[in-house]
């Protein structure tokens, strides 16, 4: 019986190096053309997998990160892509660690590092981060983060995202009053608000701003303002993508 167990084992790792050596010859190969430029359709998905892997941790050894995640992405390697993920987290490097725990569908990384960016202030990251997951609490966080170091774009973002009018409306006025008014009018956009919008068309037209103050008019459809522009200062066709 022992004999027996121990030729079986024996079997069986003279198949595993049976195999580790086909894979030696393989990957190299692989690696040198690229894995995008190699046809393995003639192997069953288990050994494709298996090459792709070996081929990832090569890959790393290597230095070609981006190459490895490609190969793990395509064989699902999530606990090799959230190691990559934690290498670029433990270096500062949050983008790129964001960018695979997405790609390994890991919710959990997504709010720890989500929170780590929160914590130090990389804001953006952070907003990405805990869009990705959904988590609106925390990105309501991110929302007020970025009002308090004056990135607003982003924080009118957020709140865009979260669909906070009362937020969106609060930060315009905020915008109104720091006479920010192109903020101001793309948060009064976002939040539909058509009262507010009109109100700064008149801020706009006082200040002989015609085409914003027609942007906005239009926006809040006040169609009045608009008739009144179009016929006495000419057809005006609104800024593409800003008011001022």
């Amino acid at each position: 019986m022992v004999i027996d167990i121990r030729d079986k084992i024996s079997d069986i790792m003279d198949e595993q190096t049976r195999e580790e050596t086909s894979f030696q010859k393989i990957v190299p190969a692989l690696i040198k053309k690229g894995i995008d430029n190699v046809n393995l359709s003639m192997f069953s998905p288990e050994i494709r997998n298996e090459l792709l892997n070996a081929a990832g941790t090569e890959f790393i050894k290597k230095g070609m990160i981006l190459d490895a995640i490609k190969a793990f992405t395509i064989t699902g390697n999530k606990k090799k892509l959230v190691a990559i993920g934690d290498n670029y987290s433990n270096v500062g490097m949050y983008t790129q660690s964001i960018d695979v725990y997405r790609l390994a569908e890991d919710s959990d990384k997504l709010a720890w590092v989500g929170q780590k960016c929160l914590d130090e202030g990389i804001v953006i990251d952070a907003m990405r981060a805990f869009r990705l997951i959904n988590n609106q609490n925390k990105l309501r966080e991110v929302g007020e983060a970025c009002l308090e170091k004056d990135k607003i774009d982003f924080a009118i973002e957020v709140f865009s995202f979260l669909e906070d009018k009362t937020r969106l409306v609060e930060t315009g006025e905020k915008c109104l009053k720091d006479n920010q008014l192109a903020y101001a009018a793309r948060a009064f956009e976002l939040a539909n608000d058509s009262g507010k919008l009109s109100k700064l068309g008149d801020m706009f037209l006082k200040s002989g701003l015609l085409k914003s103050a027609l942007k906005c008019y239009e926006l809040a459809k006040n169609e009045m303002m608009v008739s009144f522009i179009k016929e006495n200062f000419g057809d005006f066709k609104p800024h593409s993508g800003g008011y001022l």
